[in-house]
């Protein structure tokens, strides 16, 4: 059971969140894309409910939200150390599939050896509202990976003609709006039932499939660039940068900053040994990892099917063709 939201009520709200919480959500911004005078869809901090898009994917997922691109967490001189304040409590509004894939990355932070200090202290601070999904995008290929639908959100919202359709779930974030008068109402959640991609998830792959040569293809192909990594909800992998100050040479602080499997340096080792060199062997540690390891690990594969590598790619590299070939080699899959 939720509410019925007008905009008068909304604003009310919003401001009541905002007096604890940063809210994060899809948001346009205007000539902001990678070409000129093209649009970007990604997450930040919502002044409006009005600003959340609705009607497009995000091109970035979530995951700047809770996980920033470059994070400070420690400060240091010549003799101490300090661990950045508490960051504020975030509210993230966000689809199925990338809900679905915050489970992903709590089981690389939380649940794989000991627990991430930093990601955690964010992930506990943070609160989840599902948004209803009454369409599915381009490339998206949610409901073959089984991400079409979600749990374990905090509340869930999708808009309606007069404003909002919300239901808050968290008693923590039904206080906010413990003051503020609205209509009770029950309506279905929106998800996808059917998206216009369906893909074949090998369920076995050949003991040779490293040294396939399907994978030839993608040598010629990837530029190296990692923007696949980058909009990626699940990948989780990052690098540490020491930044010194210009005014004491000691002193800095260190950064963690997302990295990619795909750029040169990532596989770089000390003696000047370098592992997968070659784009293709690069393509195939991704997309295994995806589909298989991840898989053989946890029980399920790494992949949601948010499809936003598939639109980010500059040589038009489809990763779900990737897959469909992988499921032609294995010679079982499932959909």
């Amino acid at each position: 059971m939720g509410n019925l939201w007008n905009k008068e009520a909304l604003s009310r709200l919003l401001e009541n969140l905002k007096k604890d919480y940063d809210v994060f959500a899809p948001r346009l911004y205007a000539g902001a894309g990678c070409y000129s005078d093209t649009d970007i869809v990604r997450y930040g901090i919502i002044e409006s409910f009005d600003e959340i898009v609705w009607d497009e994917k995000s091109d970035y997922s979530f995951k700047e939200a809770l996980l920033p691109i470059s994070d400070t967490i420690m400060y240091f001189t010549e003799n101490s150390v300090k661990i950045p304040e508490e960051k504020r409590k975030r509210l993230i509004f966000l689809r199925a599939c990338d809900l679905n894939a915050l489970k992903r990355l709590d089981e690389i932070y939380l649940h794989n050896g000991p627990e991430d200090f930093y990601y955690k202290n964010i992930r506990e601070n943070a609160r989840f509202i599902l948004m209803g999904c009454s369409q599915s995008f381009k490339s998206c290929f949610c409901v073959s990976m089984g991400t079409n639908q979600a749990e374990n959100y905090d509340g869930y919202a999708h808009p309606t003609e007069e404003g909002l359709y919300l239901e808050l779930k968290d008693e923590a974030l039904s206080t906010y709006a413990e003051d503020i008068s609205v209509p009770r109402d029950s309506q279905e959640i929106q998800y996808v039932k059917e998206n216009e991609e369906t893909v074949p998830i090998p369920e076995t792959l050949p003991e040779n499939i490293a040294s396939h040569e399907v994978w030839k293809e993608y040598s010629g192909r990837c530029i190296g660039c990692g923007r696949c990594n980058f909009v990626c909800p699940t990948c989780t992998c990052f690098t540490m940068q020491d930044i010194f100050y210009r005014d004491n040479e000691n002193a800095g602080e260190r950064r963690r900053v997302w990295a990619s499997c795909q750029v040169d340096g990532y596989s770089d080792i000390a003696g000047g040994i370098s592992f997968r060199k070659d784009q293709g062997e690069r393509m195939r540690f991704k997309v295994l990892h995806k589909i298989q390891n991840y898989k053989n690990r946890f029980g399920y594969p790494m992949c949601v099917g948010c499809g936003r590598c598939e639109n980010v790619c500059p040589e038009y590299i489809s990763y779900i063709e990737c897959l469909n070939k992988l499921s032609a080699i294995g010679g079982n899959s499932h959909e």
